[in-house]
């Protein structure tokens, strides 16, 4: 069992319930990450838990253990009176707001109409089961 606080270092690819890859180590190095400190998503640090250095699995992790259901509240109108005079927004256009403690939250364009767009600061992997292939590189 990989307690908290040791460092990991695994490859990975992740994949939807559809089959699309969304993200892969294949190629560059392995993900590292410290146990127990919130830096990877909560069914990810349990997928891996009970792995020994050398082990291949796969996991599915539902949408609650991942980035969560998807939140209709996170679907704002935006006047485009507020945005930048520079800025021509496109739907599928990631911008970056500020959240109400001054951290930047990331937003995708979902519409672009004549005095507004729609902004959804949900997660794009939101609502979504993931599925891992995990190989386990290292525990230190």
């Amino acid at each position: 069992m990989i307690e908290n606080g040791q460092k990991v270092k695994i490859h990975y690819t992740g994949t939807l319930d559809d089959g699309t890859q969304f993200d892969s180590s294949a190629g560059r190095d392995p993900l590292e990450f410290e146990m127990g400190a919130g830096m990877v998503i909560p069914g990810f640090e349990k997928g891996v838990a009970d792995m020994e250095v050398g082990d291949k699995k796969s996991i599915n992790i539902p949408a609650e253990e991942a980035y969560g259901e998807r939140r209709e509240d996170l679907v704002m109108n935006f006047e485009k009176s507020q945005l930048p005079d520079d800025l021509n927004p496109e739907i599928g256009m990631m911008l970056q707001m500020q959240g109400p403690q001054g951290q930047p939250v990331p937003v995708t364009v979902t519409a672009v109409e004549d005095e507004h767009i729609v902004i959804d600061a949900n997660h794009q992997l939101a609502g979504q089961a993931l599925n891992f292939e995990l190989e386990l590189v290292s525990v230190g």
